[in-house]
C-alpha cells in the first residue's frame, strides 16, 4: 500500500467514528476496505490513533486537565488508579489535597442541568491570574453533575491555595452561573 494522494479522502469525522468504534453497521464495511485499500487514509487513522495515545499518556502523567464521564471514572479504577474525589454541591467548598501516591482528582460538581444547552466551566483562583476557561464541555443533564479532573502534575507541586470553580449555562438569552464551588487545597 503505497502513500498517495486519495481520489476520495474519508472526512475526519467518520475517521474519528471508526476510531471511536461509533459507525452505522452499513457504513463499517466500505470505510474498512477503504482503509485496507488507501495509505493516505490509513496514515491519517494512525495519526489519530497516536495523538489518542498521547493524550491518553498526558492523562495518565496528571499533565491535563478535563471534564471526564462516569464511565471514563470507572474505567480508571479498574485499571487500578487511585483517586481521590470530592462532592461538592452547588455554592459548595471543599477542604481538599493530592498525595504523592494519588493518581487523579475528581470534583464531582452538583449542578441543576436539566434546561441547560451549553456548559462552560471557568477555573477561578486567589493569585490573579486570568480565568481559565473550558468552553463547551460535555455533559449529561440527566446526571446532576460535572466530572472535572484537574491536571495531578500541577496540583502535586501546589502550595495551599484556594480555587474556585464556576458553572455557566449559555443559551440565546446569555449566561447564568448555575453555580460556584470553592476548593481549599492543602498539599499532601
Amino acid at each position: 500500500m503505497i502513500n498517495q494522494p486519495c481520489a476520495a479522502p474519508l472526512t475526519l469525522p467518520a475517521l474519528l467514528e471508526h476510531w471511536f468504534g461509533e459507525l452505522a453497521p452499513n457504513r463499517e464495511q466500505p470505510i474498512e476496505e477503504h482503509l485496507m485499500a488507501c495509505g493516505h487514509c490509513a496514515s491519517r487513522l494512525q495519526e489519530i490513533a497516536n495523538l489518542a495515545s498521547e493524550i491518553h499518556a498526558s492523562f495518565q502523567r496528571g499533565e491535563i486537565a478535563s471534564v471526564i464521564s462516569l464511565a471514563f471514572v470507572e474505567k480508571m479504577k479498574e485499571q487500578g488508579l487511585r483517586l481521590r474525589e470530592y462532592r461538592v454541591p452547588c455554592g459548595g467548598s471543599v477542604q481538599c489535597t493530592i498525595s504523592a501516591s494519588d493518581d487523579a482528582v475528581v470534583a464531582r460538581l452538583q449542578a441543576p442541568l436539566e434546561d441547560v444547552k451549553r456548559l462552560d466551566l471557568l477555573l477561578l483562583n486567589e493569585r490573579g491570574e486570568p480565568p481559565v476557561k473550558l468552553l463547551d464541555i460535555p455533559f449529561d443533564p440527566t446526571v446532576g453533575e460535572i466530572l472535572f479532573c484537574p491536571s495531578a502534575a500541577a496540583l502535586k507541586k501546589m502550595p495551599a491555595h484556594t480555587d474556585r470553580i464556576r458553572l455557566v449555562a449559555v443559551d440565546e438569552l446569555g449566561e447564568r452561573t448555575l453555580g460556584d464551588y470553592t476548593f481549599i487545597h492543602t498539599p499532601g
